[in-house]
Order: structure tokens, then C-alpha cells, then sequence
């Protein structure tokens, strides 16, 4: 049985511990990170570099103290991605309270495969959409006859934003299983409106991919495509039953 219902001021009085204790847990993750934010950084400009394919391309610092604010949002960065099991077990408790005690059981997997579709999503975001997407906005500087020049906070700015993005949007099939548990979802409600998915799923590789290299935008695409497909699938094999009505004798 799931527990009695919590006004709206509990509820926001959890939400708040929740927040709290998910900061709480980002700095943990941003402390440990900030020792390793030179080969964290290094490692982060590895795919500029390999898509420049021995072209020279220069990473400037424009600021006194940009160098000390890149290592900081660096390791900041690092930090959500080591401290993602316990966010995603934060969330989870803040719905716990909505959930049957049989579903409560569901919280490893939850963490587990949440923190797995995260990472994997910030994987592929770093081995191909980097390459793909560096390597276009590279040949636009060759177009117009100019050496790349880039200030270190712009790129980390926009490749941080991304990594988090693709996360965030892996996460796709973990939230299709929460959704479905707690009687959101079924199954038909990703399902019906397939046309549009397919068409907002083009749309966003397009916009990620802006290069006129179709074969590219396809590579993103798939995956999106094949996280939809799993998402209905989820969603169908976790969605909660309706309570059967009993039959008076």
C-alpha cells in the first residue's frame, strides 16, 4: 500500500531536503574532482584536437582568472556526473512516498540503470557528436580563410552543456519505467503520438548535426529512434495494473 497522501507543504518541505542533500552530494563529487580538472580538461579538449586533424587550433584565455574558473566549472561538471547515483536515489525518494511497497524494491535499478543511461548517454555525446559537430564548425573557419582561435570558457561552456544534455536525454527509457510505476504512463501514451516523436527526433539531429552531412544527422538519429522504441517497450512491461475490481459473490 502506498503511504497517506502528504499535503502540499510536506511535500514541498521533502523537495527542498531533497535539493539540499543533491547539492550536498554535487560538491562532494565537485571536491574530489577539482584535483584531476587539468587531465579532466585535457581530456575534454581530446576530441577539438582530433577533429582539427593536425590543424592548429589555439585554446586562449581572455581573463585573469579564466583559467581558475575553467578548472572550477571543470570539476563542477565532473562533479554531477560522480555524484549522479545519488541524485537519481534522491529523486527516487521524493517518489517513494507515491509508490506501493512492493514497488519501493525497484530503487536499485532505478540508481543503477539511471546512472548507467547517464553516463552512456554523456559517452556518446563525447566519441561522436564531438567529432561530428567540431569538425564541422572547424571546416566553417577554413570556408572563410581563418585560423580557429577559442576562448577555453566558450568551449567548455558549450561541450558541458551537451555532455549533460545527451545524458539527461538517455535517461529517456529510466524515466519511461518511473513514469509507468507510478500510473503517469502506459505504453499508448508514447506510442500515439510515434509521427511527431519521429519528427521532433529528426529535428533535434538536425539541429545537433548542422552540417548538410545527412549520414551524420542518421547516426544521432538512431539512437534516439532506438530509445523511443525502448521507452514504449518499458513502459509496457512496468506499467502499473489497474486494481482488479472485486466480484461480489
Amino acid at each position: 500500500m502506498a503511504d497517506v497522501e502528504m499535503p502540499l507543504t510536506e511535500h514541498l518541505e521533502e523537495l527542498r531536503w531533497r535539493i539540499i542533500k543533491s547539492l550536498l552530494f554535487v560538491m562532494l563529487g565537485f571536491a574530489a574532482s577539482y584535483w584531476y580538472a587539468d587531465v579532466l580538461f585535457e581530456i575534454l579538449v581530446q576530441p577539438l584536437h582530433a577533429a582539427a586533424d593536425g590543424k592548429h587550433v589555439e585554446l586562449i584565455g581572455t581573463g585573469v582568472a579564466e583559467a581558475f574558473f575553467t578548472k572550477l566549472k571543470v570539476a563542477f561538471v565532473a562533479g554531477v556526473f560522480v555524484a549522479s547515483p545519488a541524485l537519481l536515489f534522491q529523486i527516487w525518494r521524493f517518489v517513494a512516498p507515491g509508490l506501493h511497497d512492493s514497488e519501493r524494491y525497484y530503487v536499485v535499478p532505478f540508481v543503477v540503470f539511471g546512472t548507467l543511461f547517464f553516463l552512456a548517454g554523456a559517452y556518446f555525446c563525447y566519441i561522436l557528436v564531438f567529432e561530428v559537430g567540431f569538425r564541422f564548425f572547424l571546416e566553417q573557419y577554413e570556408t572563410i580563410g581563418i585560423a580557429p582561435t577559442l576562448r577555453i570558457s566558450e568551449y567548455l561552456s558549450f561541450s558541458a552543456r551537451l555532455l549533460l544534455a545527451f545524458g539527461v536525454t538517455f535517461e529517456l527509457p529510466v524515466l519511461a519505467f518511473f513514469f509507468a510505476r507510478i500510473g503517469m504512463i502506459d505504453h499508448m501514451t508514447l506510442l500515439r503520438p510515434w509521427r511527431y516523436a519521429i519528427i521532433a527526433i529528426v529535428v533535434i539531429a538536425a539541429v545537433l548535426t548542422p552540417g548538410p552531412d545527412v549520414a551524420s544527422q542518421l547516426l544521432l538519429a538512431g539512437p534516439l529512434v532506438v530509445l523511443y522504441v525502448a521507452s514504449i517497450g518499458v513502459a509496457y512491461l512496468f506499467a502499473r495494473k489497474p486494481p482488479e475490481e472485486s466480484v461480489e459473490g
